[in-house]
């Protein structure tokens, strides 16, 4: 599982024109579901994401996380950071999770990142989605389930 994490000030997503979600200060997370993902790869990037230090304390130092400042999350679902570019000029997805099993999987992720008590708003999954951000910092970090150390 990967998310790119991006500190943002603001972020919404539209959906054929339609705002459906916005979020103030906190985090934009993009997560890509690989097929061998599992529920320890939710609890580890869920657990990574809400508690990163990325957010400046009082000095201007990144000391405190999106639980510290009462920040939202905006999810949203992106296969394509599945892709595999190292042969060709296509990328190859087959490494991510088919469609039917990745929407429970982003789904178990929200709710465990709602049970942390973070506000989080949401995209579509599988919908054409337009992402809207001020990246603050700007502070953008990519987070793999599959490098924690043990």
């Amino acid at each position: 599982m990967i998310a790119v994490v991006q500190r943002v000030s603001e972020a919404s997503v539209k959906v054929d024109d339609n705002e459906i979600s916005r979020i103030g200060r906190g985090i934009l997370l993009l997560l890509g579901i690989s097929k061998d993902d599992t529920d320890k790869d939710i609890e580890y990037l869920v657990r990574k994401c809400a508690n990163l230090r990325i957010f400046s304390d009082s000095e201007g130092n990144l000391n405190l996380s999106l639980i510290d400042i009462g920040g939202e999350a905006l999810i949203v679902s992106q296969f394509t950071l599945l892709g595999d570019t190292r042969k060709g000029r296509r990328p190859s997805f087959s490494n991510a999770m088919p469609p039917d099993k990745a929407k429970p999987m982003y789904e178990k992720f929200i709710d465990s990142f709602k049970r942390t008590g973070i506000h989080v708003k949401e995209g579509i999954f599988g919908a054409m989605m337009q992402i809207t951000l001020t990246n603050d910092g700007p502070v953008t970090l990519i987070i793999n389930s599959k490098d924690k150390k043990l």
